[in-house]
């Protein structure tokens, strides 16, 4: 399936040497994308996110031992693996800005799209969403509720996008040109570090754009082709050597 390119390509810099592993972001990402409390996070069967914080290490003893910590929503792919692989068309790749769009009500369940994804950031709803009563209260209104058997995904809060071109119109702005700020998923306006980014790749006045051109960005498996719209950061090498899963021996490990 083939899409058109836009203009606009929305994108995230995560700078590991800032995150700290706080899983702020990941509560965020839940409460505004409807996810319901899990029961018994010890049960992996049950345990729903959309984004997920990996800790990495170098690998070595004490003192030289070092740690860094990885978020990882959708990659959000110029080229998804999960789009060619949905049988009934349920996954968008969004033609104004980019991002890949589950549509639920289309979805069969068949998680095709969840084993050709090779970051991991698809997730299957075994069960119906509960909320403890007078949770419910607390739910955002322009996110749908997903029923269980539907594969889910971060959005990128594909829905501040639509309210920030809404805000647009109303102040009399061009919602298709919206200024930096205008539009933050709510993993990055709540990192209490300032460790991630949000804008657009293709626009220079976008501090994205400066942070996706340095020499200590990378992207996670960047050889696969995928094309992925999420970056991150660090001055450690060992770190950008594990992000793209590079093999090494004995000699060279954790360098």
């Amino acid at each position: 399936m083939e899409h058109k390119e836009s203009n606009i390509k929305w994108g995230m810099v995560i700078d590991l040497d800032k995150c700290t592993g706080c899983g702020a972001c990941m509560v965020a990402c839940e409460a505004e994308n409807n996810i319901a409390p899990t029961p018994d996070s010890s049960n992996k069967l049950r345990t729903l996110s959309w984004l997920l914080v990996y800790e990495m290490n170098n690998g070595k003893a004490y003192p030289e031992h070092d740690v860094a910590y990885l978020p990882r929503p959708c990659m959000q792919c110029g080229n998804p693996s999960c789009l060619h692989v949905c049988p009934v068309v349920a996954i968008d790749k969004n033609e104004e800005g980019g991002i890949v769009s589950q549509v639920y009500p289309r979805c069969i369940g068949c998680r095709y799209c969840m084993a050709a994804c090779p970051y991991h950031a698809r997730y299957f709803n075994w069960f119906d969403p509960i909320w403890p009563e007078g949770m419910e209260k607390t739910l955002t209104p322009n996110v749908s509720v997903r029923p269980r058997g539907v594969a889910e995904k971060c959005t990128f809060c594909h829905h501040k996008f639509a309210e920030a071109k809404e805000r647009a119109r109303a102040e009399g702005r061009d919602p298709s040109h919206l200024e930096e700020g205008d539009y933050i998923p709510a993993c990055v306006a709540a990192c209490p570090n300032g460790a991630m980014h949000f804008g657009d790749l293709n626009n220079p006045k976008h501090k994205v754009y400066e942070l996706s051109h340095k020499p200590e960005a990378f992207r996670l498996l960047e050889r696969l082709g995928t094309d992925p719209q999420v970056y991150y950061s660090s001055k450690r090498e060992w770190v950008r050597r594990q992000g793209d899963n590079y093999l090494t021996n004995e000699k060279t490990k954790g360098e």
